[in-house]
Order: structure tokens, then sequence, then C-alpha cells
């Protein structure tokens, strides 16, 4: 079986972007949000000593059939590969994901929540005609309802991945994470995979930082938002015009506890 990691953190962040990048080395497979994280769950459910088949599964069948999951998903990764399975909610398993493989990193896309907000409301507004699904394909919300969505603890976009996020920043198993900071990521992206391919353990492989090809049309017509998943060729910093009202800049400029050395005394690796 190949080597398994996980790409997960905060969205509109630069998980695509990364997994673009390290999807031209032929021996990793990377890609967007994948089904894995919620057959785990689903699993677990049905797996639950509380139902009624929960008494047929004893903690070396419960992880067998999950880490099975992996391996039927990545079948046709080679065995000295590795399989990058992405799904933002996956911080909020990372013990699962330690006790599945020892071994695994969890790397972490993140950004300024200011900016994720623009990023959305962006995307929202260059397809007018269309619905998205991150707002249950609902038209006619005004903008600050939709900024409480996202940030809703429970269910949100932003809010819900931020929770999870800070759960395995402070957890025991911190020394999992490898955080990506999405400026640092499009500013120095050789320094930043030279990094990621040394705490991976992995032989360097000269990537082309100027000539990405990385789309997901149908993915992103399905959930109303053209052009979500698509990734420019060159990795550079892009404009950005802010297109939100300055307040949430301010409300959210706290939440970024990833760039203060006092919220981190794990010493979670920062990129």
């Amino acid at each position: 079986m190949a080597k398994v990691h996980v790409i997960s953190g905060l969205p509109r962040s630069g998980s695509t972007l990364l997994s673009a990048i390290l999807g031209q080395n032929p021996r990793f497979n990377a890609g967007i949000a994948s089904p894995v994280h919620d057959l785990v769950v689903t699993m677990l459910d049905q797996m639950n000593p509380s139902r009624e088949t929960g008494r047929f599964f004893d903690e070396a069948r419960r992880r067998l059939l999950l880490t099975c999951v992996f391996e039927a998903y990545y079948a046709d990764v080679p065995a000295d590969g590795v399989a990058f399975d992405s799904n933002r909610m996956w911080t909020g398993k990372v013990p699962l994901l330690r006790g599945l493989y020892p071994n695994l990193r969890v790397i972490c896309c993140v950004r300024d929540v200011g900016w994720m907000i623009n990023s959305i409301e962006r995307m929202l507004r260059s397809n007018p005609l269309q619905t998205s699904a991150l707002f249950e394909f609902k038209s006619g919300t005004s903008f600050y309802a939709r900024v409480q969505s996202l940030m809703h603890t429970d269910f949100g976009n932003v809010g819900l991945a931020l929770g999870e996020l800070r759960q395995a920043w402070y957890g025991e198993h911190s020394d999992s994470l490898i955080v990506v900071r999405y400026d640092s990521l499009v500013r120095e992206p050789k320094k930043v995979i030279d990094r990621i391919y040394a705490e991976l353990d992995e032989p360097p492989f000269p990537h082309d930082f100027e000539h990405l090809d990385f789309d997901e049309p149908e993915y992103d017509r399905r959930i109303g938002m053209p052009g979500l998943h698509r990734v420019a060729a060159r990795v550079e910093p892009q404009k950005r015009e802010q297109i939100i009202p300055p307040e949430i800049f301010a409300k959210y400029a706290e939440a970024s506890f990833w760039a203060r050395p006092q919220e981190n005394p794990r010493d979670v690796l920062v990129l």
C-alpha cells in the first residue's frame, strides 16, 4: 500500500493549488475533496457499539475496515507512491488518522479569514446567474447573512473548518500538522514545497511552477461555482481587490491564531 497523508485546513486557502503542484510528481496522487472522509465517518457510525450491529466489531476489525477504505480508493497508486487525501474536515479526525497511519502528516492550508470571505464572495459575484451549494442553492440572501452562514461553528464552510483546525492545533497529535500559509505558497512555492518534501521524507522532485494545469469544471458546475477549482498556470501572488466591507476584515482580524507565536505552545510547524 502507498503512503497516506492528508490535505486539510481552511477553504480558499491554497489546497487546490497545493494539490496541483504535488500532482506533477508521478508518484503522487493529489486532487480536490474526495469521498474517503465521509465513507470513514459513515462506517464509524455503523460500527458504533450502541448500534445493534456494533457487537460484531472489535478495535482490530474497525481498524482493518477503515484502512481498507483508503486502500481500495487509492488502489491505483503504486506501492512506492503517496496518496494525499483532501478534505478540510480531516483536522477533526487527527487521532483517528494517526491510529490508522502512525506516520501520517496533515497538511493544513490557511489564510486570513477576511480574505477567505472576500474570495468566496468574489466567486459568487463572478457567477451571478448561479446559486451555490455553499448556501444550499438559495438565492436572495444578503451579504451579511452569507457571512453569518459561512462563519457558523456547526455547519459554516469557514467556521466549522476553523474550529476543527483549532482542535488539531491544540491537540495531542499537533506534531502531525504542517501548516501552509497561502501567502507563503504563492510567494515562495519552491521553498514551501521543498520543506514539505523534507517533512514527508520524500526525495526531491523538479516541480514546474510556471506551467500548472488543473481544473475541475464538472465538479464546480455541480456546486454552482464555475471556476472555483481552476488554478492559474503560473504560481505567483495575484492582485487581490477588496470587495467586502472593511468591518468584516476587522471583525475577524484576530482569528488567524497560527500567526501568533504566543498561541503556538506545541511548536506546530508553520510555513
